[in-house]
């Protein structure tokens, strides 16, 4: 689960310049950064630190490429529960975090309660977490699918566009 959403914060131009260059790549040079954003060092580094004061910016991370570690399957995981008590639905939660295959665990409104992005070697490792998920929480109904092929991931969000303000 992401933690709460910050606060909306008011974002200029020169910020969303800022963050689209910080999605690109963390690793990127300050002078780079600043140049992409048409401003020089200092303002830039001051509204970066703003920026993470204000949880609009929350980690800077590696992101590893799956099929080098051996990662070769994706499973997108449609999980219905007949439980919706809140002793349930904690436990359950706590299963999601303490398993590093399941990359995204979403609650859905509709006929299906949560959605799950996991990620495994195989197929076999996938029935691997599946009997492990089901020993510790009572599910009424899975349904995996194998993800064929990525067609696109990205971990960079739109910049909205606060009306040229």
């Amino acid at each position: 689960m992401s933690p709460s959403p910050a606060t909306k914060v008011q974002l200029d131009a020169i910020d969303r310049k800022i963050l689209l260059a910080l999605q690109e790549d963390a690793t990127l040079p300050l002078e780079e950064i600043a140049r992409r954003a048409g401003s020089s060092k200092t303002p830039v580094w001051n509204r970066i630190r703003k920026l993470r004061a204000a949880g609009v910016i929350r980690q800077h991370t590696a992101i590893l490429d799956p099929q080098s570690l051996g990662l070769e399957s994706c499973f997108f995981v449609l999980v219905r529960t007949s439980e919706h008590d809140a002793n349930w639905q904690n436990r359950f939660l706590q299963v999601l975090q303490r398993r590093p295959e399941v990359l995204e665990a979403h609650r859905l409104a509709g006929d299906i309660d949560y959605i799950l992005k996991v990620m495994v070697r195989n197929a076999r490792a996938y029935d691997d977490f599946y009997q492990a998920l089901i020993a510790e929480v009572k599910i009424f109904n899975v349904t995996a699918l194998l993800s064929m092929q990525e067609i696109k991931n990205t971990t960079q969000l739109p910049m909205p566009d606060d009306g040229g303000r």
